[in-house]
């Protein structure tokens, strides 16, 4: 319970402390946008490392050499609230994360997700979802990379859900490469033990990217199960 005590009072303390330096970001970030971009990716960085050290988390990352110098889309398995968290720390650049819309009802919070590049996806509302699909292009060719979980919510068992397709046209739109992403033992830090934190070894590993433009019509066809393939494949070599 200590664990759990304490990773809400860090993100509570977080969110109050930096406050006046969110509002700072947000006035200045029409004329320094790349500069205040980097300064929020590190600040965050650095409090979901405490996050992740209160929490036990033992982290592994592999793969890092797979990610080209350039924006990419990852593509990642959605077992837990935490693979955010890890995956955030594991990438190094700029990068902006697909959520679920509720997660902008939190103030304070959602304006810090407004500075990360992050996207609010309504799933009920299909025209507003091709329009975060649309910015998330928008994103990648201005130099920010995205990371979306295509399962659309979290699964409650071992088995990844089906992937949404349509998750992939920001990689096939904009010309970038697709970095499958496959997460394993987040869940067994919260979701499997609510309320509860508990310290938990978690793996993540970036694959080799795929180019949508290299691939035939047919292939681009069944992208998102493709991918999907790949991160199982992963996760079974994990075990």
């Amino acid at each position: 319970m200590i664990r759990t005590i304490l990773t809400a009072l860090t993100i509570g303390l977080y969110l109050i402390v930096t406050y006046p330096v969110q509002l700072f970001l947000r006035a200045t970030r029409g004329t320094h946008k790349e500069r205040n971009d980097r300064i929020a990716s590190r600040m965050i960085r650095g409090v979901l490392r405490i996050m992740i050290r209160i929490a036990g988390i033992r982290l592994t990352v592999t793969g890092k050499e797979n990610i080209p110098d350039e924006p990419v889309l990852y593509v990642g398995n959605h077992r837990s609230y935490f693979d955010i968290v890890t995956t955030y720390v594991a990438i190094d650049t700029v990068c902006g994360y697909v959520a679920k819309i509720e997660m902008g009802r939190f103030p304070i919070f959602n304006k810090w997700m407004e500075l990360l590049n992050c996207l609010l996806l309504d799933r009920s509302d299909i025209k507003q979802g091709l329009k975060t699909i649309l910015s998330g292009i928008e994103q990648v060719k201005n130099g920010i990379s995205i990371f979306i979980f295509p399962e659309g919510t979290r699964s409650q068992t071992d088995e990844m859900l089906e992937f949404k397709e349509g998750s992939m046209k920001i990689a096939d739109k904009s010309g970038c490469a697709i970095i499958p992403v496959a997460i394993k033992g987040t869940d067994n830090v919260w979701e499997k033990h609510v309320p509860f934190i508990r310290p938990a070894e978690v793996h993540i590993h970036f694959g080799e990217p795929i180019y949508p433009k290299q691939l035939s019509r047919d292939e681009k066809k069944f992208l998102g199960a493709s991918v999907r393939d790949r991160i199982q494949k992963t996760l079974d070599e994990m075990e």
